[in-house]
């Protein structure tokens, strides 16, 4: 069970842990080594996450905190950028030290913290007492796997490429939500959830997907953006999960992108949109 601790909490923390410093958007592969170092201390494993500052991001917080829960972190210590921002690294690493019974800190090597991003590893530990273990930047064709480059393929539609550097796929959680129902009346019934403002958009287009409902998963397609065919120029997104027959207004779902099939396209007739989907799920079903 991941605990949550927010600055503004009157929360002190006696039991010894580990604590991973970064921004930590969520858990690509340099992440992930950092968590894997960390988790070999054999104590509870904290995790700091920034909030805002850099546009907007990957993940929401509620996603983070499902990323975070898989793999084995025990508490999330959720700071908002504006409300650090102009912290001094000696008051910072203060509220850390303050808050944790911190046995080791762990960063990145191009770790920085406090105002201007004045703070290092070696600033960190002179200023704690505590270990600081830096690890090396994880590297994918000499350049650092980072939340910046993530960034960019998705806005591309890479989701693949993405994905590797996530180990994991990218994904959107969020509740479902009634919509106009016009896929239910040319068989291809969609759950529609709203795409979340602080989310990084991806490129437009329509996607495999995989979608989580109640434990079950359901291969699928969803369209990401507009829906011209019927003069709908709203950004929704509207997943179809093939084999699925039910109600889902209401229920939590999870929409995994798999891959970019398709820019998203004006269809004379809703019968030509039909015989898209038809082409869109069978190469999904056959990995086309």
């Amino acid at each position: 069970m991941l605990k949550t601790v927010y600055l503004t909490d009157n929360f002190k923390e006696n039991a010894p842990c580990v604590m991973l410093l970064g921004g930590f958007d969520g858990a690509h592969l340099g992440h992930r080594a950092l968590i894997s170092h960390a988790k070999a201390y054999g104590l509870p494993v904290g995790i700091m996450s920034i909030v805002g500052g850099k546009g907007r991001e990957i993940f929401t917080i509620e996603e983070r905190r499902e990323i975070f829960k898989d793999v084995g972190v025990d508490f999330a210590f959720e700071l908002p950028f504006d409300e650090i921002r102009s912290l001094s690294p000696e008051v910072f690493s203060g509220i850390l030290t303050e808050r944790f019974a911190v046995k080791a800190f762990l960063c990145g090597e191009d770790f920085r913290y406090g105002y201007m991003a004045s703070g290092t590893p070696e600033t960190l530990k002179r200023d704690t007492r505590v270990r600081v273990e830096t690890v090396e930047l994880v590297k994918r064709q000499g350049e650092k796997v980072s939340a910046s480059t993530i960034k960019t393929l998705l806005l591309e539609g890479e989701v693949e490429k993405a994905n590797a550097l996530l180990d994991s796929e990218f994904f959107l959680l969020g509740k479902v939500v009634k919509d106009r129902g016009v896929g239910r009346t040319i068989g291809f019934p969609t759950a529609n959830i709203a795409y979340p403002q602080e989310k990084l958009p991806l490129k437009q287009g329509v996607y495999e997907t995989v979608a989580e409902v109640d434990g079950a998963f359901y291969q699928g397609v969803t369209n990401y953006g507009a829906r011209p065919t019927f003069s709908n120029e709203n950004v929704t997104t509207e997943t179809y999960l093939d084999g699925f027959s039910g109600d889902l207004y209401g229920k939590t779902m999870k929409i995994k992108f798999k891959r970019f099939l398709r820019g998203i396209e004006k269809f004379a007739s809703a019968e030509d949109l039909k015989a898209q989907l038809t082409e869109d799920i069978r190469r999904v079903r056959e990995n086309d």
